[in-house]
């Protein structure tokens, strides 16, 4: 009586297959295939935690599963003849241990039924596209600027409008000094200025329009009466026969006249018979043709 018997152990160890080692801890470990993971030494040394590689065979009859539960790991003894063990490097002193949570119990499977299928996980929808670049309104500085206009061009320079427009630049700086040009300046805005006399522009409209309301101070006087005769530039006036109102579509109404069959009053061109009475006089005629 005062021997004791580990009929539990015994039938435990009956189950684990091949030979057992003569001295040291049993390590009972079940061939583990999906959902694993690996720990690190830290945790698995770890004085305080209980370990277990398939908590679902916890869960089963001895009867219904052909798995045995993994022991826990005790303190590690000298390796048997059998049994050849390689000691684990230390863990790091730094890092602190980190517990970790067990899983969710798996429920057990019923006898005569497969496992469940593995859920395909479900198609993630793409991710919207982004949003398009922010666009400023105003260009950067260093964006390429648009190609100035051409100056104006006259359709025919005579000598007579030549001269006048030379004349016209020439005499600005009377009017304005900061208008003092060069020869090549009056050279290269007289065509300009003669597209104006061209579209009988007065001359005193063609000296106050690029001198009016300067800009101060005034750096590039030739730049600036290049932009002021070409974007002021007024249009050609139009000819006589372009301001003369379009005449109105004249509607011919025709005059009333009297039946003379029923005296009543219609419109038409040539004096007779209304409508109603034609061909009242036309049926008369076909029931005559026809009694005929």
């Amino acid at each position: 009586m005062d021997t004791q018997h580990h009929t539990a152990l015994t039938r435990a160890l009956a189950e684990v297959p091949g030979p057992l080692p003569t001295s040291g801890v049993i390590h009972i470990t079940l061939p583990h295939t999906d959902r694993f993971t690996v720990v690190g030494n830290h945790l698995a040394q770890h004085p305080d935690l209980i370990f277990c590689n398939q908590p679902a065979a916890l869960l089963c009859p001895r009867s219904q599963s052909s798995q045995t539960p993994v022991a826990a790991p005790g303190p590690q003894a000298a390796p048997g003849p059998s049994q050849t063990h390689v000691p684990d490097p230390d863990p790091d002193p730094d890092p602190a241990p980190v517990p970790v949570p067990p899983g969710p119990p798996v429920p057990p499977v019923p006898p005569g039924t497969s496992a469940p299928e593995t859920p395909v996980p479900l198609p993630v929808a793409p991710p919207p596209p982004p949003a398009p670049p922010f666009v400023p309104l105003v260009p950067p500085p260093t964006a390429p600027k648009p190609p100035r206009p051409p100056l104006p061009q006259p359709g025919a320079l005579t000598p007579e409008i030549d001269r006048a427009a030379t004349a016209l630049l020439s005499d600005l700086r009377r009017h304005a000094p900061q208008f003092t040009l060069s020869e090549g300046d009056i050279r290269h805005l007289a065509p300009a200025v003669a597209t104006w006399l061209e579209r009988d522009a007065h001359p005193d409209t063609i000296r106050r329009t690029p001198t009016d309301d300067l800009p101060q101070p005034l750096r590039h006087p030739v730049k600036l009466l290049k932009h002021r005769l070409t974007a002021l530039l007024p249009p050609p006036l139009p000819g006589a026969c372009e301001l003369v109102a379009p005449a109105r579509p004249r509607f011919v109404v025709s005059p009333f006249q009297t039946c003379d069959d029923c005296d009543r009053a219609f419109r038409s061109a040539d004096p007779g018979c209304c409508r109603d009475c034609r061909e009242t006089r036309a049926h008369r005629g076909e029931d005559v043709r026809a009694a005929a």
